[in-house]
């Protein structure tokens, strides 16, 4: 899967929950889900889920402690989808 490809399959499972929808216009490697995106941790657990059903993969608790921005969301995806 290409960089382009995930990044596009991420925003929409992060859409439903942003609450600053310009910096959700602006969203790169580099947005921070709770910063930038001003997502509650509540909805940052429902992301994570919903990354979970989407690429049909497992999350554990350390993964989930260093999702906190897109880049890592991408590393840590791509990582269990090579795994």
């Amino acid at each position: 899967m290409t960089k382009d490809e995930l990044i596009t399959k991420l925003k929409a499972i992060i859409a439903p929950y942003v609450q600053d929808e310009e910096a959700f216009k602006k969203l790169s490697e580099d947005t921070d889900f709770v910063k930038d995106l001003k997502i509650n941790s509540a909805n940052l657990v429902d992301i994570i889920l919903d990354i979970e059903d989407e690429f049909d993969i497992r999350l554990e608790n350390e993964d989930m402690e260093k999702m906190l921005d897109v880049k890592s969301a991408m590393a840590i995806v791509n990582a269990k989808l090579e795994a």
